[in-house]
């Protein structure tokens, strides 16, 4: 399966999607003004992965292969070698009833428009867009992307001699993801 999908990332509905500390609202103005370190710290948190991360995964691969090796900072790589750590010892073979990235955008998953509930809905066994499906969609989608996008990691690092052993230990991760 791939994890590509029509979506354009302008039209993912970040403030409805959640991060280890709350809404994904920020994340594109991260994005943009390049804090990796502050986007690892919502798209991954002591191995969890949150609903935000294969977007903003999707939306970091889309920006590398647009930039030349010596333009990568290692807080980008960093970024990418956390999501691979926790996916590391994963087996995501199958993503269960979710077929496609595009699925976890589905309303029954994303996090109301207004934020007023949210303690609330956080207090819930299962918080929406957490129940084991889709939970588990955000880890199988970001080890799809992660492992397409091997070939650009393998770029940076032949053109960046600085982040080559990032990228090797990212690399060496990436081996040990089962996703397909």
């Amino acid at each position: 399966m791939k994890a590509n999908t029509d979506i354009q990332i302008p039209n993912v509905p970040w403030h409805r999607l959640t991060t280890a500390y709350g809404r994904g609202t920020d994340i594109p103005r991260f994005i943009k003004e390049k804090q990796y370190a502050s986007l690892a710290g919502l798209i991954e948190h002591q191995g969890t992965l949150w609903q935000v991360t294969p977007w903003t995964i999707l939306a970091l691969m889309e920006k590398l292969r647009t930039v030349e090796p010596v333009q990568v900072s290692i807080e980008e790589i960093d970024l990418f070698l956390a999501v691979a750590s926790a996916l590391a010892d994963q087996d995501i073979q199958e993503v269960g009833s979710i077929n496609s990235m595009k699925e976890l955008l589905d309303d029954k998953y994303l996090w109301p428009e207004q934020e007023d509930g949210d303690e609330e809905e956080w207090e819930e066994e299962e918080p929406r867009g957490y129940e084991p499906d889709p939970f588990y969609g955000y880890y199988y989608f970001s080890g799809v992307l992660l492992k397409q996008g091997e070939a650009e990691f393998i770029r940076i690092m032949n053109g960046n001699e600085d982040l080559a052993p990032r990228i090797r230990e990212l690399l060496a991760l990436l081996k040990h993801i089962t996703a397909e």
